[in-house]
C-alpha cells in the first residue's frame, strides 16, 4: 500500500509537466529600437515588418519652381532587406539605431536623372539683331540664361534618400547656363541706309563711325533686309557675275585697277558685298550694280573691325 502511494504523485507530476502550454507569448523587439529612423521598439516581428515595408515604400518627393511630383522606389529597382533588419532588431539592445539594408540600380537612378534633364533643362537664348529703330540704331534682343540639371547632385540625392529612408521634398538641383551672346558682347553691327548712301558701324547698339558709300543704281538695287558677312578676302580677284551687264568681261586680278579695291566683305545677300573701289567719285550716289562701295582706306578699316557672321542691316 505504501508503494502505491509513492507512484501516484510521481505520475501526476509527470503528466502535468508534459501538458503543452496553450500559447507561447510572442517576443517583442526591445523598446527604443529604430531602423532608419522608423520606431519599431515594443512591436512584435509581424507589425514591425509591416511598418518597415510601408516606410520603405513611401515615394520620393521632388519639387521645383512650384511643381511637385513623386517617384516610387520601384522606379529605381530598389529593394530592402526587411527580414534581416527584423532579425537584428530582435537581438538588439534597447534604444539601438539600426540600418535597413537597401539596394538600388544606379543605372535606373541615372536614367531617371536624364529624364529630369529632358523635362526641365532649357537652352540659353542669345541676343540677336532684329532690324533697326527709327534712328537707324540696331535693335538687339535680350539674352536669357539656360538651365541644366545637376546630374551628380541629383544622383547622389536619390541614392541617399533610398539608402537612409528619408523622404522630405527634394529640391531639383540645377545649374544656370550663360548665353554666349548678350547685348554687351554682340559685337560689330553694320547698318546701311540706301536713301542716304551711308554705312553706320556700331559696337552693339553704340555708334562708332559712319561712312559715305555707293549703293545700287535703280536697275540693280541693293537689296533691303537683314544679312550677315559670310566671306572676307584681302586683295580679292574680281570675277564677272552671271549678269547681262557683265557679259564679255574678264576676271581682274588684285591691283590698282581692281573694281573691288583691296578688301571684299561678302554678305549673305547673293552676289552683294561691301568693298573698296578705285572710283571714289561714285561714293554718295546710287551707282553700283548692287554692292556697297567704300573708299579703299575706309574699306580696309572696316575689314579689320568685322568678322564672319557680323550682322548687316540694309534699309
Amino acid at each position: 500500500m505504501r508503494r502505491l502511494l509513492i507512484i501516484i504523485p510521481v505520475a501526476a507530476i509527470a503528466a502535468f509537466a508534459a501538458a503543452p502550454s496553450a500559447e507561447h507569448p510572442a517576443v517583442a523587439i526591445p523598446y527604443g529600437v529604430t531602423v532608419d529612423g522608423v520606431q519599431i521598439g515594443g512591436l512584435t516581428s509581424e507589425p514591425a515588418r509591416t511598418r518597415l515595408r510601408a516606410a520603405f515604400d513611401r515615394p520620393l518627393r521632388f519639387v521645383f519652381r512650384g511643381q511637385h511630383w513623386t517617384a516610387r522606389p520601384s522606379r529605381f529597382s530598389a529593394s530592402s532587406d526587411v527580414e534581416d533588419a527584423i532579425t537584428h532588431a530582435l537581438q538588439a539592445r534597447p534604444g539601438a539605431q539600426l540600418d535597413l539594408g537597401v539596394s538600388s540600380s544606379r543605372t535606373e537612378v541615372r536614367s531617371y536623372v536624364r529624364y529630369l534633364e529632358r523635362r526641365f533643362a532649357r537652352e540659353p537664348v542669345n541676343s540677336e539683331v532684329r532690324g533697326v529703330n527709327s534712328g537707324l540704331r540696331p535693335v538687339i534682343t535680350p539674352a536669357k540664361p539656360g538651365l541644366r540639371v545637376d546630374r551628380a547632385t541629383m544622383t547622389a540625392g536619390i541614392e541617399n534618400a533610398l539608402r537612409y529612408g528619408v523622404r522630405p521634398p527634394m529640391l531639383l538641383a540645377t545649374k544656370p547656363v550663360a548665353p554666349k551672346v548678350t547685348p554687351a558682347t554682340i559685337g560689330p553691327v553694320i547698318v546701311i541706309s540706301r536713301s542716304s548712301n551711308r554705312l553706320f558701324f556700331y559696337d552693339g547698339s553704340n555708334a562708332v563711325r559712319s561712312f559715305g558709300v555707293a549703293t545700287g543704281r535703280a536697275q540693280y538695287p541693293t537689296p533691303a533686309g537683314q544679312f550677315s558677312i559670310v566671306d572676307m578676302q584681302r586683295n580679292p580677284w574680281w570675277r564677272p557675275p552671271a549678269s547681262d551687264w557683265a557679259k564679255g568681261l574678264k576676271p581682274v586680278p588684285p591691283g590698282p585697277g581692281n573694281p573691288l579695291g583691296t578688301r571684299w566683305m561678302g554678305t549673305s545677300a547673293a552676289g552683294v558685298g561691301i568693298h573698296g573701289t578705285p572710283d571714289a567719285a561714285s561714293i554718295g550716289y546710287s551707282a553700283s550694280h548692287g554692292c556697297i562701295r567704300m573708299q579703299i582706306p575706309q574699306a580696309e578699316w572696316l575689314f579689320e573691325h568685322v568678322r564672319i557672321g557680323t550682322p548687316v542691316v540694309i534699309v
